[in-house]
């Protein structure tokens, strides 16, 4: 039996799904919910989509499929120290990046910058469309009728205007309420996994370097304690060890802190979670640390000129695919085709957000270069 705490989400006090099944056998409905997303085509396609480097700049950098895994995998350490509900936490944590373009950020703002008299394009959205309607592996339902506080906690952030036509998936943006404690953790675990993996990822790039490094205070500190510990460690390993120490150090904060917010709220249920302030978080030592990493990384490692030039590269690559569809819809698959006359430029976009990174290269390469088929 789990040991949930009065605050957690299960089961029982679940909104459910929006259509009707037979009660799983042998696992719970948030197993299930996993089990889902993970056998989905969308999660299989985050092996060829990248964070900060495209896909075929090396296979030592991270996707966005070892990525999700490694928040499920902080989320999940969290959520049992909590009593919360690990399965959730790790659903969630699965699919928050499933919406995601091909060349990560730089191929959502242009994407959403294609379609801004259409709509727009929120990544957090369409990671909900996936699971919600574009998905197609069931004969009673479209997408993966996923429970409700699942698909609450893939919708990080939301605009406004698509909150008041989300129905009761938009509700909580509009009474200005939190989602579970769950789907807050796995937003925090989503934090702490890309920025030092991020780190990892840019010094073994070259991109970035230690030095540099070493004028921010959480990854000083801990390097020092390495240090002091193995005098004679140096390259790979000093960067492993030190990475391993700062995750440490935010997953242990993060308990501490968001055990004594609940304590200090005095929850006695899940509807005092909604009207509550968010409560799963970092001290404020920690949290201003995490924002100078970040501050960091934006600076020397998402600007530096190599990445610049890739996600310049990007940007044109996803808008000379959305204009040339755009103009000729005949030059999409049959499928995208009929979409097309259904749901107008939205199919273009999700044919075009479910692309992997070197899909979209090989898609730009048949449609504009003239040795290509």
């Amino acid at each position: 039996m789990h040991d949930f705490a009065v605050y957690a989400v299960t089961p029982e006090n679940s909104r459910g799904r929006r259509v009707q099944e037979d009660p799983p056998a042998g696992r719970s409905e948030f197993q299930r919910d996993r089990d889902r997303i993970i056998h989905s085509t969308a999660f299989r396609r985050l092996e060829y989509k990248t964070q900060v480097f495209v896909n075929h700049e090396g296979d030592l950098f991270r996707t966005r499929l070892t990525h999700s895994l490694e928040v499920a995998q902080i989320g999940r350490s969290v959520a049992r120290n909590l009593h919360l509900n690990e399965d959730l936490v790790e659903a969630i944590a699965l699919a928050h990046d499933l919406g995601h373009t091909p060349f990560g950020h730089a191929g959502q703002d242009a994407l959403n910058e294609c379609m801004k008299d259409h709509g727009g394009f929120e990544h957090n959205l369409q990671s909900l469309r996936v699971v919600d309607v574009l998905e197609e592996r069931y004969g009673l339902f479209n997408g993966l009728n996923l429970c409700f506080e699942t698909r609450e906690g893939i919708l990080k952030h939301c605009s406004m205007k698509n909150a008041k036509r989300l129905g009761d998936m938009g509700e909580r943006f509009i009474a200005n309420q939190r989602p579970s404690l769950e789907a807050q953790l796995a937003n925090l675990a989503d934090e702490i996994a890309y920025n030092n993996h991020d780190v990892d990822d840019g010094l073994r790039s070259g991109l970035i370097d230690q030095e540099q490094l070493e004028g921010v205070g959480i990854f000083s500190r801990h390097l020092s304690m390495v240090r002091k510990r193995y005098p004679d460690i140096a390259g790979r390993r000093l960067v492993h060890e030190t990475v391993r120490r700062m995750i440490n150090t935010l997953v242990a904060d993060l308990t501490q802190q968001s055990m004594d917010s609940i304590a200090d709220a005095r929850l006695d249920s899940l509807n005092g979670v909604r009207s509550s302030p968010a409560l799963i978080g970092f001290s404020e030592t920690i949290r201003q640390e995490q924002q100078e990493l970040k501050k960091f990384l934006r600076e020397h490692l998402y600007r530096h000129y190599q990445v610049s030039r890739m996600s310049n590269k990007a940007r044109h690559t996803v808008e000379m695919l959305f204009n040339a569809f755009s103009s000729d819809t005949r030059l999409l698959p049959p499928a995208d085709q009929s979409r097309f006359q259904k749901e107008g430029h939205q199919a273009i976009a999700d044919y075009i957000a479910g692309m992997t990174d070197r899909y979209a290269i090989r898609e730009y390469r048949r449609l504009f270069a003239i040795e290509e088929s």
